[in-house]
């Protein structure tokens, strides 16, 4: 017995060892590979948090435009999540240096990843078993579309490592604490990681389910009574509650948002089903074989109240899918939140494949199944996801630092780049990704210089009502203004 517990410790060490190693690939990517947009929205508040002495309360960005909200927007605010992940972010950059922003960015987001897998396995261990658990910590780590997004500069990341870590405190708060007091370290925990969850990502709220059923099979109905879980609910929603009232101030800071839940009424269209089930889930998560694996995992019946704590996390999952059909629909970086229920049910099968009896099936068998299933799923991964590693376009990384090093810290410019802020933030300037105005009013407006990537031949035919101070076959630098 203490063999195989010591042989699961360094299982587990290696697992983690692996997943963080993974996730180094293309560490020092500047930020225009895949979703650069997204991410260099996140990135821009974190640097202008550095900026603006880490006032948390008015967070700011590069573009100053109206395209994100509707409304002019001239002190570049950027009301969207707490900016929780922006301060590791910029506080860490501006504590340690050594690595760029960028790249703190993407340590924030490894670690996140890590201390998820970590909650993974313990629950899992805890309700089925050490190897499923080990199993779905493998996925969690392995899976190639994990793998890029858990070293983006996004607080997804973060979002799902709060979660977890708020169902898996919740849970030892439940088991270890008979009259539930909350003098409880656990109790402090739950409350901390759910709170931040929410405030990074108010999606996360799905994702108390698990929470809400663990309460329900110790207490029943008995718990509606119980104080200290109202307690709970309030503790962790005020602050987000607060956050929202406070953006309402700038408006002008708020993107646009209604669009996410059902624009163009896809909720339930063939096209939802195809883009989520099919496109995402089926073959860039699961690369089309971890599929069996999947069904294996939810359709296993296991004694007592144990599997129906996770299929907890199946229903999260669909509610969040649903009803925000979109946003999943349009960005495949709103699926990271459902990783851990993937994960966790890969694991449940893979158990479950390679526990069936010999009586119904060879053992052997099922771990050739096992090894083949899972090397075509993560090899049809990576297949499909290598290329969000690749820069889109170079160009803009060339003009963007030669801009650094030429225009003025503290001039406007409009870097075209049909509304990516991208381009925009390669910079480090403050303005517009896109044609706001005609050029004129822009120029009223503040811009100081304008930025045209990868120009055609007519384009240099504007050098003769602005002049241009640089140029090359990936940029035209135009002045605006004498």
């Amino acid at each position: 017995m203490q063999k195989n517990i010591s042989l699961s410790k360094l299982l587990f060490g290696i697992l983690i060892i692996f997943s963080i190693t993974v996730r180094f690939y293309k560490f020092d990517n500047p930020i225009a590979d895949w979703h650069s947009w997204r991410q260099a929205d996140t990135s821009s508040v974190s640097r202008n948090l550095l900026i603006n002495k880490f006032d948390l309360l008015h967070p700011r960005f590069d573009d100053i435009s109206n395209v994100p909200s509707g409304m002019d927007n001239p002190e570049g605010y950027r009301f969207v999540e707490f900016p929780i992940y922006n301060l590791f972010q910029a506080g860490l950059f501006m504590l340690i240096g050594i690595f760029t922003i960028e790249e703190w960015g993407r340590l924030v987001s490894i670690f996140s990843s890590s201390m998820s897998l970590i909650f993974i396995y313990y629950l899992v261990k805890k309700y089925i078993n050490d190897r499923a658990g080990l199993f779905a910590g493998f996925f969690f780590a392995f899976i190639p579309f994990n793998i890029y997004y858990s070293r983006a500069v996004l607080p997804d990341p973060s979002m799902v490592m709060t979660t977890l870590g708020g169902i898996f405190f919740f849970d030892r708060w439940l088991e270890n604490n008979q009259k539930i007091s909350i003098f409880n370290i656990n109790f402090l925990f739950s409350i901390i990681f759910i709170t931040f969850a929410l405030l990074l990502k108010p999606y996360s709220v799905f994702f108390l389910l698990p929470m809400i059923y663990l309460a329900f099979v110790r207490f029943k109905f008995m718990m509606m009574l119980k104080w200290q879980f109202w307690l709970f609910i309030i503790l962790t929603l005020m602050p987000i509650i607060f956050w929202r009232i406070w953006m309402l101030q700038y408006p002008e800071g708020i993107p646009s948002n209604m669009w996410l839940f059902n624009a163009g009424n896809i909720r339930f269209k063939g096209s939802f089903f195809y883009w989520i089930f099919a496109e995402r889930i089926g073959k860039l998560i699961l690369g089309y074989w971890g599929i069996s694996l999947l069904i294996l995992g939810i359709i296993r019946r296991i004694e007592g109240n144990k599997s129906n704590f996770f299929h907890m996390f199946i229903i999260s999952s669909l509610l969040y899918l649903i009803v925000l059909a979109r946003g999943n629909v349009q960005h495949d970086y709103y699926q990271i939140l459902i990783m851990p229920t993937i994960c966790i049910f890969l694991g449940i099968g893979s158990d479950l494949l390679l526990s069936l009896q010999n009586i119904y099936f060879y053992r052997r068998i099922g771990i050739f199944i096992f090894i083949i299933v899972s090397s075509f799923m993560l090899s049809f991964g990576w297949y499909y996801i290598r290329d969000f590693f690749s820069i889109n376009n170079n160009s803009i990384v060339i003009a963007g630092k030669v801009v650094d090093k030429m225009i003025p810290k503290n001039a406007k410019v409009l870097a075209e780049y049909k509304g990516d802020t991208t381009f925009l933030y390669l910079t480090k300037r403050k303005g517009w990704a896109s044609f706001e105005k005609p050029l004129p009013e822009m120029i009223k407006m503040g811009a100081d210089y304008f930025i045209l990537p990868n120009p055609s031949i007519k384009d240099f035919d504007i050098g003769k009502i602005y002049p241009i101070i640089s140029s090359s076959k990936d940029y035209i630098i135009f002045k605006l203004k004498k």
